[in-house]
């Protein structure tokens, strides 16, 4: 035999409630169940309002005849006219009753709490008695029961206390009589032994069908939700939050006290004292097995079973040293608070007994302060006490699992996931079973929270990195088509999904928190796009404020620049392949690096140097295991690098920078790349990384070009001086050639001095054998000291940028 109890979904709409009765009549095989069900789904909310309009002597007929219309259309959509009459009739009388009631407590101006449960009671009675008359419809032995006289508490209206030996003896009592029938049990409501109606407190009815299975010791109490059972999560908010196979009741208890509300706390008592097996149940989807809680469950391999919260509460700090070393203080202030009934979610003490801060719903917290002023006025006027602080705009999130207690590194792996989003803790609670740690934050990044740490603890799941892009140029598109093309690769080798969340270049922007198409992102820019705006662009990026995410310049604009310590204090990482930032005063290099420190997030920025080749990365990570950097030799210019690779033989330069040209390598004035500013920052760079101080103005440059190419007035006439500066160039060639050697123009960094020059090298020369538009870089350290390290790769190209671009990227997400 089960208990099945429906909630207000459930018994929410007449095809909702067709598919409810075919489940009992489907349970009927196997024994009559007993059926407890709530009121129609906001039903109880309306009887509410009702009273409250009644109190304050406003009108409350429109929402009166609204409920009385909701439960007659359903009457009469699931009955035949002939059989509608009797039901009718009965609810009517029901209404009636509701109706006088409210017009007392317009009459008198008052709303006790007992006046306010004999109202709300009204929902239960009028969904169970129209739903067990329309069972007769499906089978002929269904019973309404007024659950309110079975359940007996005390006469604590609004959350009753049960009186589980009266109730136990008068539900076994009643079953028995009529054990030939399916009991439709109204849920929520009990009564006092005088026959008050009381209620059994928010989820009432989840706690009635633990009474009724506990009393007759069933087998199972099905929980039947419009929700897969249990999850790891809230899916309104965690999108990749999945179903539990079963949870133990102190994991279940600790998740619904948290937020979690697919089951009411209390409930699980009873069914834990008689170890029940309760299962959480979607009628909707009622192949779902369902999430099982129950005493002995199966070990898990999830570190922790789920994340729960509580969006909206208040924290109360209350400090000074009358605090400290005082005996029964606590006592003294939660006994003061319970008297109150003000439930206290979250308490946490500090070691020196010098402050206690708690958390209560927001509606109690000015009521907490007036009666702690009151209560300790004496000790508040000796200034041995501070004045009681509120804070609001606070949520509580807690991981839930009994997996926590044997597993180290728990509470890490939580604050590590908060920290690198840059979430504020304001309050932390752990309890000495280990099944539960919480938090506090603020209300505003609860949900920036959840993603963060749903995705730091379920790391069999993809974890998402959200990916907001400036620049939709050669490496822009590239990086988008590579990262479409590497999905399903990420996805299986990286457990990661790079959603691109926002899209802009210097004409528009967009946005979309669930990820672009990349099949169909220049569409959506051009036809969904607003105007391009860098200041509203971060502005919208922090609103949304996502977990994990990470800003992309891929421009070669100044503009981004001034907003990278904004993007940094967002606690939102940067990937640059724009050099322009790293580049510019040494004194910005360092805000930029200790802005990103501070906030615990990444500025990575390979591409800056070397394209795709790992230049920034080796150096960062010879300087991290302790060696010395004697020296730094450079071809860092793709361009430059194809000019004098290519110079050989009877060849002009002239020719060869218009082949360059022509090819892409160079800008659209060659001078751009052969002035040698580019290399200098590229080296600057790189002196930076190695940690010297230094200014653009250092760098020493050793012009390739002569005076009057580079003050031509036109792209034209600078390649006329090209061809009538013929001669110089020859010379160098032919110089070079005679000596068995050839023309590179190298940067070096060596002894905190950094100088670009065009050299002349040979045969045991590392960058002899250079070709293409090849970029190479030697490092020579204490351990590379005789045969230094040489990275050499491709050092341009839009294929090659965006990769290391994307590859920054990648190591965003795994730091």
């Amino acid at each position: 035999m089960k208990v099945l109890k429906f909630g207000g979904t459930s018994v929410g709409t007449s095809e909702n409630i067709k598919t409810l009765l075919k489940l009992v009549q489907e349970e009927r095989k196997h024994a009559n169940p007993v059926v407890v069900l709530s009121a129609m789904s906001g039903v109880t909310n309306l009887l509410l309002e009702m009273a409250d309009l009644a109190e304050k002597g406003e009108n409350y007929q429109e929402q009166l005849n609204g409920i009385e219309k909701k439960h007659f259309e359903v009457v009469k959509a699931l009955l035949p006219a002939a059989a509608q009459n009797p039901i009718l009739t009965k609810l009517k009388i029901l209404f009636n009753e509701l109706e006088d009631a409210l017009q007392a407590v317009a009459s008198l101006k008052e709303l006790s709490l007992r006046t306010k449960d004999f109202i709300v009671s009204f929902g239960e009675r009028c969904s169970n008695m129209m739903v067990s008359h329309i069972a007769t419809q499906y089978f002929d032995n269904s019973l309404f029961v007024d659950g309110s006289q079975l359940i007996k508490t005390d006469s604590n209206f609004g959350n009753a206390r049960v009186d589980f030996a009266l109730t136990d003896a008068l539900i076994n009592e009643f079953h028995e009589q009529h054990s030939d029938k399916v009991l439709f049990v109204t849920g929520f409501i009990a009564s006092t032994n005088d026959g008050k109606i009381t209620t059994l407190g928010r989820g009432g009815s989840d706690y009635t069908a633990a009474i009724w299975g506990a009393a007759l010791n069933v087998a199972e109490i099905e929980i039947w939700t419009d929700v897969n059972g249990m999850m790891t999560a809230d899916p309104r908010i965690v999108k990749k939050a999945f179903s539990l196979d079963e949870l133990s009741y102190i994991e279940a208890m600790e998740l619904s006290y948290f937020g979690a509300k697919v089951i009411y706390p209390p409930t699980m008592v009873p069914a834990f004292a008689k170890k029940i097996p309760l299962v959480i149940k979607n009628t909707f989807e009622p192949e779902f097995a369902g999430t099982f809680i129950r005493s002995n469950i199966k070990p898990s391999d999830l570190p922790i079973k789920g994340i729960s919260s509580i969006n909206h509460i208040s924290i109360i700090n209350l400090s000074g040293s009358g605090m400290v070393g005082k005996a029964g203080f606590s006592g003294r202030l939660f006994s003061l608070l319970s008297r109150e009934q003000i439930n206290v979610i979250l308490i946490t003490q500090s070691s020196s007994e010098h402050s206690i801060t708690f958390a209560v719903n927001p509606p109690d917290a000015a009521k907490a302060v007036t009666i702690i002023n009151k209560e300790f006025e004496l000790e508040l006027a000796a200034g041995k006490l501070a004045y009681p602080e509120v804070e609001g705009d606070l949520a509580v999130l807690a991981i839930v699992g009994e997996n926590m207690k044997r597993t180290p590194g728990m509470s890490g792996r939580l604050f590590h996931a908060l920290g690198r989003n840059g979430i504020n803790v304001r309050a932390i609670a752990q309890g000495s079973s280990e099944y539960n740690i919480s938090v506090i934050i603020s209300k505003d990044d609860l949900a920036k929270s959840l993603n963060a740490v749903h995705d730091a603890f379920y790391t069999d799941l993809k974890r998402t990195l959200n990916v907001y892009c400036l620049g939709t140029g050669n490496i822009g598109k590239t990086l988008f088509k590579q990262i479409k093309d590497q999905t399903q690769f990420l996805a299986e080798k990286n457990d990661l999904q790079v959603k691109v969340v926002g899209i802009a270049n210097t004409r528009k922007m967009v946005f979309d928190a669930n990820g672009f198409d990349l099949d169909h992102w220049e569409a959506t820019l051009e036809e969904k796009g607003e105007q391009a705006n860098l200041s509203e662009y971060v502005a919208k990026m922090q609103s949304l404020n996502l977990a994990n995410s990470v800003f992309v310049d891929n421009t070669a604009s100044e503009a981004p620049i001034p907003f990278y310590k904004q993007v940094f204090e967002s606690s939102v990482s940067i990937v640059a392949c724009n050099k322009k930032g790293n580049s510019a005063e040494f004194a910005q290099y360092k805000l930029f690096k200790d802005t990103a420190k501070k906030h615990g997030v990444d500025f990575y920025y390979e591409t800056n140097v070397g394209a795709g080749l790992p230049i920034i990365g080796t150096l960062k990570n010879l300087m991290m295991s302790g060696d010395r950097i004697d020296k730094i030799e450079a071809i860092l210019s793709g361009t430059i690098s194809f000019i004098f690779n290519s110079f050989k033989g009877d060849t002009a330069f002239y020719d060869i920078v218009k082949e360059a040209q022509d090819l892409g390598y160079t800008e659209p004035d060659p001078r751009d790349d052969l002035n040698g500013k580019d290399f200098m920052r590229k080296m600057l760079i790189l002196a930076r990384d190695a940690g010297y101080p230094l200014e653009a103005s250092d760098v020493k440059i050793d012009n390739i070009l002569p005076e009057a190419c580079l003050k031509a007035d036109s792209v034209e006439a600078f390649y006329e001086e090209l061809k009538n500066n013929a001669a110089y160039f020859d010379n160098l060639k032919n110089t070079a050639e005679s000596e068995k050697k050839v023309l590179r123009y190298i940067g070096k960094m060596e002894d905190g001095k950094v100088e670009i020059s065009l050299q002349m090298v040979g045969e045991d020369h590392p960058f002899y054998a250079l070709s293409g538009a090849d970029n190479i870089i030697s490092f020579v350290t204490d351990r590379y000291k005789f045969r230094p390290m040489v990275v050499k790769g491709p050092g341009a190209g839009a294929e090659v940028t965006a990769a290391g671009v994307f590859a920054d990227i990648i190591n965003v997400a795994t730091p």
